[in-house]
Formats: structure tokens, C-alpha cells, sequence
């Protein structure tokens, strides 16, 4: 997906807190563009972006580099406020921005795990280890899949009588 170049402007912008809410803007701005609803929490939150999907809202972190190292390719810490690693439950999608690039990672927080701190894309190589999240845009409308188990249990009859509403209390409006 390419991208007009002067949507990459605020890629160069020394501060790197001011860059970070640059990218969280230009995130927001490709899902919404994409069809999908955006918000950003108020007050303290471990995630920068929310994205809703047909059953759930996800929690996204928007990263960002420009950090390229010659042999290596782009390197990302992968850590919140005061440099600790990001629990599990607190995010459920990484979105990672290689800025001299203007491409895009969507990696699901399992897939990451909380150990790794720091992240390395090669985006010319064929064996990068995240090639397949390239753009992975249809993971955000998507969602997480959800497995459940069931306990092997006899068949039990429910008694449809037993399900029936009896309130224990009246309601009468003032007249």
C-alpha cells in the first residue's frame, strides 16, 4: 500500500514523543480510512488506539521507528512508560510503523509474547520473521479468535419453568 509521501512529514520530527503521536494519528487515520471505528481511551491506558471489530473492541499500541542499523535492518524497544514490557491482557495488537519505509506491522501480542523487549525488521528479506504481519490490516477486522472448551458433561435437561422471570418486586410509577 503506498502512501503519498507528504503524509510521512511528522516522520521527521526530532522529538520522539511528538513522532510517537504523529504515528498514533497516521494509525488512526489508515484504520478509519479502511473502514474500521477508532477511538483513544482517555486518562492512563496501556494502549494508544481502540479499534472495534464485529465482537470486541481491540487494543491497540502504536510503535514507531527510524532507527535502521546497516546488516540488520529497523530495531523497535518494545516497551511502555518507565521501560517495562507490556503484560499480557493489557494490549492485543502491536502496530509498528518503519517510518523512512511507511510500512506497517499488525502483530497480535501472542505473537510477540512478553518476553521479547526489542523487535528487528529486515522488510528485504524473505526470512523475516514478521514478514506475514507486512500490512496485516485484516487482522484488525478480524479480531481475535477465541477458543473455548467444553467440559464433557452428561446432557442435562433445563426445566423451562425454572428459566421463567418472577420478579420479587412490584414497580408502581407515583401518580
Amino acid at each position: 500500500m503506498r502512501r503519498k509521501a507528504e503524509r510521512l512529514a511528522g516522520g521527521k520530527l526530532k522529538d520522539p514523543k511528538a513522532r510517537g503521536e504523529w504515528a498514533e494519528l497516521y494509525f488512526m487515520m489508515l484504520a478509519a480510512g479502511q473502514g474500521m471505528k477508532v477511538s483513544r481511551p482517555f486518562g492512563v491506558a496501556r494502549y494508544d488506539v481502540g479499534v472495534e471489530n464485529p465482537t470486541r473492541s481491540l487494543r491497540v499500541q502504536v510503535k514507531s521507528t527510524i532507527h535502521w542499523r546497516p546488516g540488520h535492518g529497523f530495531s523497535l524497544k518494545l516497551v511502555g512508560s518507565r521501560r517495562k514490557k507490556y503484560e499480557p491482557g493489557t494490549v492485543d495488537f502491536f502496530a509498528i510503523l518503519l517510518i523512512p519505509i511507511d510500512e506497517w506491522y499488525i502483530i497480535p501480542f501472542d505473537t510477540i509474547g512478553a518476553m521479547h523487549c526489542s523487535l528487528h525488521f529486515s522488510p528485504r528479506n524473505q526470512r523475516q520473521k514478521y514478514r506475514t504481519y507486512r500490512e496485516a490490516w485484516h487482522l484488525l477486522k478480524k479480531g481475535l479468535t477465541i477458543h473455548a472448551c467444553q467440559d464433557e458433561w452428561e446432557d442435562e435437561r433445563i426445566d423451562k419453568e425454572s428459566l421463567s422471570f418472577r420478579p420479587s418486586l412490584s414497580f408502581r410509577p407515583s401518580s
